[in-house]
């Protein structure tokens, strides 16, 4: 085998050729990438469809073939190992005619600049994966909406009731039915103002209280509320109400409670899919469910935003009130992640807020926020809840007789939010500094309900927190306690204490200013903007906001005159007719009419 002349020539070092015979014909193998061997046998193929170069054969296909060559070896020599963008021109204009037309096209392939070849690279990966992306895509669409199609069906396939017609079926998602609170009673009227309206309407709870049978949920209602039903409500008990509970989501709780209640929602959805759907317990996350899967007009009552500004303000501010743990608030990375988590909840909130059909808000509190939030002006309206105001008008107001014994009472669930224990610092703050100037001793009694056992261990706490204040022998709790004993306790009292920072309403706050006691509430929320303001010109109440604050408007209160007592209770009754159930079940109807429409 002889070295050919040209195996430092037109490929410089990187080619190597071999011959044999007499006339041999040289085997030229280029050095190159495996890429530019493709195409060089391309170019090959014009004078015998390999890498053959017929050193002997002076025709014009292997001048052209050679030239070629020598055009594409400048390029690399003069640029680098890769050629800049012109050099499709060089090779031009060493070549003419059909050649350079011919193999420009296969050159291009492998002396495009890199950047072009990260794009060849980037779409390569990216449209198969848009691809799938949207088969995936589609099948989810067509798999929803057969579900949509199934539940549908469901519905055309209920019984009709004695005249023929399908009963209208209007669903409450309320897992927490038996709670108790001031929520619930907003549960109950509503029931009670259909069945009073609607004669085809047939009302269905969603609860997760699978302690206790329906029966026994309605006979509390009553017990509790004094609120008699029409006609028998449908439970639908749900199984995985633990997929709500905080204690499963020690981190990003109010994501996976949000998450949660969509599971939740979808168990509720498969085993009764209503006509009209109303999440009356704040689970939003809920509405886009029912409305787009079980193809149900929603509406809802907000209780309280689960999110609001006020929060975003908390977290911003690292303060440790509420949920912020120490580890947050001391560290400016950890607050600026924790408020970017707040802001991404925020607008999610929001967006499923927005699918609601009929928004109820309790308070002027609450409206502010939902608008900023929800952004659903158009059909968002204010319902005060309904409060037994009429069930404590048999109180007599009279001025108090001298008593060896005053009492301060509060009305509320055992929910840290509530703020129980600064009612008792301030008791406590009270009795120690004997700023009363009476001889009468003082008790603060706490009412209010326990919803399970984590309410529970806040009451132990509360009542280890007494122990630890010297207060025990003056602090009486009392826990679900039927309603006549409610109104007996607030018959007899001085003050009635509400301790809770933004509170959406305060239903406890008008029960007690009807009942006839001096209410002494927070400075913040409902309390501020609807309930303890000026009636007529007149007091109604007074607002606090810290310890010593309420340690000292107490001490106010029991230092007037029982006549001047009296004339700021009789205001206060009079301002809260405008919470009973009267005007609940007028405004409740006049805002879910479009529902029924």
């Amino acid at each position: 085998m002889r070295r050919s002349p040209l195996s430092s020539g037109i490929f410089g070092k990187n080619t190597s050729c071999s011959s044999t015979g007499p006339l041999p014909t040289t085997h030229c193998t280029p050095r190159l990438p495996r890429a530019a061997g493709s195409v060089f046998a391309g170019l090959s193929g014009t004078v015998g469809g390999s890498r053959r170069c017929p050193l002997g054969l002076l025709g014009q296909e292997s001048s052209r073939y050679y030239r070629v060559s020598g055009a594409v070896r400048e390029a690399v020599q003069s640029e680098g190992s890769i050629p800049g963008r012109d050099w499709e021109s060089r090779a031009n204009s060493s070549l003419h005619g059909e050649t350079a037309l011919s193999c420009s096209g296969q050159l291009a392939s492998l002396f495009l600049p890199p950047e072009s070849g990260k794009r060849r690279l980037l779409c390569s990966l990216l449209l198969p994966a848009l691809f799938l992306s949207g088969i995936l895509c589609i099948c989810l669409v067509v798999l929803l909406w057969g579900v949509r199609l199934w539940i549908q069906r469901k519905k055309q396939l209920r019984s009709a009731g004695r005249d023929g017609k399908r009963p209208l079926l209007v669903a409450f998602f309320h897992p927490y039915c038996n709670a108790g609170g001031g929520g619930e009673r907003v549960l109950w009227c509503a029931i009670r103002t259909l069945q009073k309206k609607y004669r085809n309407v047939t009302c269905v709870v969603y609860t997760g209280d699978r302690d206790a049978t329906g029966e026994e949920i309605v006979e509390g209602a009553f017990r509790r509320f004094n609120i008699k039903l029409i006609h028998p409500v449908k439970f639908v008990f749900l199984e995985k109400r633990f997929l709500v509970e905080a204690s499963l989501y020690p981190h990003f709780t109010l994501l996976g409670q949000s998450l949660g209640s969509v599971f939740l929602g979808w168990e509720a959805l498969l085993k009764c899919a209503p006509d009209i759907y109303i999440d009356s317990m704040g689970y939003a996350f809920t509405i886009p469910l029912f409305k787009y899967l079980g193809g149900c007009r929603v509406g809802c009552y907000v209780h309280y935003p689960t999110i609001s500004t006020d929060m975003l303000s908390v977290v911003r501010n690292q303060d440790t009130r509420f949920n912020n743990a120490a580890f947050i608030t001391s560290s400016p990375l950890f607050s600026k992640f924790k408020l970017v988590y707040y802001y991404f909840f925020a607008f999610m909130y929001g967006l499923v807020g927005s699918c609601s059909d009929v928004v109820m808000v309790n308070s002027s509190w609450t409206l502010n926020h939902i608008l900023s939030l929800w952004r659903v002006g158009a059909c968002t309206s204010v319902v005060y809840p309904p409060c037994d105001v009429q069930a404590f008008l048999d109180i007599p107001l009279e001025v108090e007789k001298s008593t060896s014994e005053y009492s301060i009472v509060s009305v509320s669930q055992f929910r840290p939010e509530k703020d129980h224990p600064l009612q008792i610092r301030a008791f406590a703050k009270l009795l120690k500094e004997k700023r009363v100037g009476q001889q009468p001793s003082l008790k603060l009694i706490l009412i209010g309900g326990c919803r399970n056992q984590r309410d529970e261990e806040r009451v132990n706490n509360l009542k280890r927190l007494c122990e630890e204040l010297g207060v025990s022998d003056d602090v009486v709790f009392r826990i679900n306690i039927p309603f006549e004993e409610l109104k007996r306790h607030l018959a007899e009292a001085t003050i009635g204490l509400h301790t809770m920072w933004n509170e959406h309403f305060g239903i406890g706050v008008v029960e007690c200013m009807a009942a006839g006691t001096v209410i002494l509430a927070h400075n913040s929320g409902g309390p501020k903007l609807d309930i303890v303001v000026r009636h007529e010109g007149r007091v109604t109440g007074f607002l606090a906001e810290d310890e010593d604050s309420y340690a000292e408007t107490m001490a106010y209160i029991f230092s007037l005159p029982p006549e001047k007592r009296l004339e700021i209770r009789e205001s206060a009754r009079r301002s809260v007719h405008r919470f009973s159930d009267q005007h609940f079940e007028d405004t409740f109807l006049l805002s879910v009419e479009p529902l029924f429409k």
